[in-house]
């Protein structure tokens, strides 16, 4: 018998809705009904890419013992964390406070008015691991609920003061400080990890905004470090069993610091963000490999992850047949098995560190263990006969893999990790003139715009039809820079308007008096706080978002409005930033940008024309993280202030290169424009 999960759309929620607990989404009835039953709330919060959920799940609530403690002693609450940020943030705090370390699924509970009191992660079935079971753990709140109700209570008081407190980001009395790019760039090099590549130990996460303030911090200093840290660690990552070598895109993170085992759910987000960070490495170097890795994931996307109708899935599980990473893992007689051909097989087994003994409980996870050039000394062929081998063979091994058990798809569509997606996209058909690329930042662009807004509000969730859960500041923001982004592809002033709207809707709705941005709006519903997110890790922050899309609409604008507020935020963290920038690199690519120089370019005449593409082919291939660029014919109306009052040469189509609104000479020559930009830069 299903329960009240049943008629939810998130995939997370609905594994559960045949669990026999009582569980109810986080809704006003469960809350009163704590209140009226004077019960605790056992609070879940996971997301169905989430192994750990899984098992927790299975121990314990498929079991018809544990359940009955549940639904006896508790109001049993389950959250899906990426439809409910808000609450998962909040709850995570409070898990953070009280056990020193955080994780999905999260464990919490609290008192009938949501004020949290003892919490932590996955609990076992059994006592292990100086874990108590989770069924001990519910016996004894049970009892402490009782008779010890008046210390929960004092707990619960003092620890909702604690996670209520919201960072007020007020600036400092200073400006803008370009020194505190250095001492970040300086902090990176003191700890990144030269054997391996990236930063931190194990686990092991991508971090691509640290990537990105590195490809930037090159392009403002032509410094090298900062080019080779960046480079190395996207290298590294390639080359690591973290890379799906078969069918593209990234796992979410690696369990050693050598990227060889995974943690292997496939995110949206990851691999938008990777995908456009090997996009600009390959911009910044020439080098082919990076370009490849960011069109194979773009590919992957597209393929694995596209809903027919534009946007785009938020994982893949890492879990199949209840195993982690069943489907990606091979034994070396799955390998003899899909290439029968002997020398094939000693060829990838040697490419990709296959051994009988594997190296993932007896399985091989693929990683790129030796170079083509390596590999042809070796095996005394030329270098294309290598590729070509090894190509045919990854084709084999994935037509092999595709017979398997998929993971499960969470397929519902979310508003911020699309707009990332949007954001690369867009880049990507700028940067390799790709229309394949175009068009799907079209359909997804529109598709946000009509089937993710209702009643003219933006929603952040969206599954079968049914849109769900009004926009966070994340969401707006994303879809924000996404609109900038895909409005300087193909200059369709809609993107620019409706990115205007998204910056409007953030200053009416999100503004904080103290500085910066909450993530809920002004008339969302009452929770412990208003939540503030400050922090770029795994995804760029809330607030770093909406600070780059109020820097990019001022220099596009010229209106003073929108820098001041981005502005105020960026001295409020830029000390911080310095000192932890693998914690806030979002932040420092936004003083990079608003240090400039910012260059904006105004392209008059025709888009699409061949002469208005020589203009902007100028520009479009190249790293330029400080340009905006604005175009159509004169006098069209619904672009940016930039293009106001600017004519074509001669029918012609023109460029107007400016710094600060103040502009050089027009020119209609691709070759001047390119001059200028140099001089410029």
């Amino acid at each position: 018998m299903s329960n009240r999960l049943a008629d939810e759309t998130s995939p997370y929620l609905l594994q559960h809705a045949d669990n026999p607990v009582d569980w109810y989404p986080w809704n006003p009835d469960a809350l009163q009904r704590a209140v009226d039953e004077d019960k605790p709330i056992f609070l879940s919060i996971g997301y169905a890419a989430c192994h750990w959920c899984h098992v927790m799940e299975r121990e314990s609530f498929e079991d018809p013992e544990t359940a009955a403690l549940m639904n006896e002693h508790f109001i049993n609450i389950k959250v899906d964390r990426e439809e409910r940020p808000d609450i998962d943030s909040l709850y995570m705090q409070a898990v953070i406070s009280l056990t020193g370390h955080g994780g999905w699924p999260t464990s919490v509970f609290l008192t009938p008015e949501g004020k949290p009191f003892f919490g932590g992660t996955y609990y076992p079935p059994e006592p292990r691991h100086n874990l108590p079971s989770f069924k001990q753990v519910l016996r004894e709140i049970s009892r402490a609920w009782r008779e010890d109700q008046d210390q929960i209570l004092k707990t619960a008081g003092n620890l909702s003061t604690s996670i209520a407190t919201t960072p007020a980001l007020q600036p400092s009395a200073g400006e803008l400080d370009p020194a505190a790019l250095d001492r970040a760039a300086e902090s990176l090099f003191n700890i990144y990890d030269w054997t391996h590549g990236g930063w931190g130990g194990a686990p092991k996460f991508p971090l691509p905004a640290v990537v990105g303030f590195l490809l930037r911090r090159h392009s403002r200093k032509a410094d090298p470090l900062a080019r080779d840290m960046a480079t190395h660690a996207l290298l590294s990552m390639a080359q690591g069993g973290i890379r799906d070598h078969l069918a593209g895109g990234f796992h979410r993170y690696a369990v050693d610091r050598r990227w060889l085992v995974p943690h292997f759910e496939k995110m949206l987000y990851d691999n938008a963000l990777l995908a456009q960070a090997y996009l600009n490495a390959w911009q910044i170097t020439g080098e082919q490999q990076y370009r490849d890795v960011a069109e194979e994931t773009l590919r992957f996307l597209l393929r694995d992850m596209r809903h027919p109708e534009g946007g785009f899935y938020s994982s893949l599980d890492a879990d199949t047949e209840g195993e982690e990473g069943r489907f990606y893992v091979w034994t070396f007689d799955d390998l003899r098995s899909a290439l029968p051909d002997v020398d094939q097989l000693s060829l990838f087994a040697a490419a990709y560190g296959a051994t009988e003994d594997g190296n993932f409980e007896g399985r091989n996870v693929l990683f790129r263990a030796k170079v083509d050039s390596t590999l042809a000394e070796e095996f005394q062929l030329d270098a294309e006969n290598v590729r070509q081998r090894l190509t045919d063979a990854r084709q084999f091994l994935l037509e092999t893999r595709q017979q398997r058990q998929s993971p499960s798809l969470d397929d519902k569509v979310l508003a911020s990790w699309n707009g990332l997606l949007l954001s690369t996209l867009a880049e990507a058909a700028r940067a390799l003139d790709d229309e394949n690329y175009l068009e799907a930042a079209q359909t997804l662009a529109a598709f946000m715009l009509e089937q993710m807004t209702v009643d003219g509000k933006l929603m952040r969730s969206w599954r079968l039809g049914k849109a769900r859960h009004v926009a966070y500041l994340q969401d707006h923001a994303a879809l924000g820079m996404g609109l900038l982004a895909l409005y300087q592809t193909d200059f369709n002033a809609r993107w620019y308007q409706s990115a205007v709207h998204q910056a409007e809707e953030i200053l009416a709705s999100f503004a904080d008096p103290k500085g910066g941005f909450f993530d809920t709006r002004d008339d969302h519903e009452p929770l412990l706080a208003r939540p503030k997110s400050i922090q770029d890790s795994p995804t760029p922050s809330a607030n770093t978002l909406a600070t780059h899309l109020m820097l990019q609409l001022a220099a596009l604008s010229g209106e003073g409005r929108y820098a001041e507020v981005a502005e105020a935020s960026i001295r409020a963290m830029q000390d911080d930033a310095s000192r932890y920038p693998s914690s806030f690199a979002g932040w420092l690519s936004a003083l990079d940008f608003a240090l400039g120089p910012q260059l904006q370019l105004a392209l008059v005449g025709q888009p699409g024309e061949p002469d208005f593409r020589s203009l902007a082919e100028t520009v479009q291939g190249r790293f330029l993280p400080r340009l905006v660029i604005a175009g159509g014919t004169a006098g069209a109306t619904g672009h940016p202030a930039l293009l106001a009052n600017r004519e074509a040469i001669e029918d012609q189509a023109t460029a107007y290169l400016c710094q600060g609104f103040t502009c050089n000479l027009p020119t209609t020559s691709p070759l001047e424009l390119h001059e200028q930009l140099d001089i410029a830069l």
